[in-house]
């Protein structure tokens, strides 16, 4: 359903496709904005939602794939990069939330990350509540709530999953 990349993920609506994982929370936003919106009202505060949700689809996403996807050299600039992540915390402050008290667009685009945290750790050989203390708290607080629990899978499932992919490019 994807006519370019032939990729996951994919949201189908009225037998329309809408690709790539922040176009299609965007598109929720604007379709079912009577409910409880995901990015900011104000333009400014908007801009910047999307500013981090890009940031996170490409520098968090590059450095963590690296970091189990990889041994060595390469490895080790991952985990690096990956342990920028507080820079995150940074643009968290003292919010439970990146939208303030609500859980939003820039929530959305990060808590999936959550998942494979252990897998990171796992095979960086670090602790991300550790180096980012802040950031695991709200994801922890993010797991809290029944969306999130109720669709993201465990991360000892992730780490199976990640030993799988290991193994098939021989990395083990």
């Amino acid at each position: 359903m994807n006519p370019i990349h032939k990729k996951i993920p994919v949201l189908i609506h009225n037998g329309k496709s809408i690709c790539e994982s922040i176009i299609g929370v965007e598109y929720i936003d604007e379709v079912w904005k009577d409910k409880a919106p995901l990015l900011p009202s104000d333009p400014y505060e908007r801009a910047q939602a999307r500013f981090w949700a890009d940031y996170i689809d490409k520098k968090l996403y590059r450095s963590a794939r690296k970091i189990w996807g990889t041994k060595g050299e390469e490895q080790e600039a991952g985990k690096k990069d990956f342990i920028e992540v507080k820079v995150l915390e940074g643009a968290l402050g003292e919010k439970p939330y990146f939208g303030g008290d609500n859980f939003g667009f820039v929530d959305i685009a990060l808590i999936g990350f959550y998942s494979w945290f252990h897998s990171y750790e796992t095979y960086g050989n670090f602790s991300t509540e550790a180096e980012c203390p802040k950031f695991v708290a709200w994801a922890k607080r993010c797991m809290q709530r029944d969306s999130v629990a109720k669709s993201l899978p465990g991360q000892h499932k992730v780490l199976e999953f990640a030993k799988i992919l290991r193994q098939k490019f021989g990395l083990e």
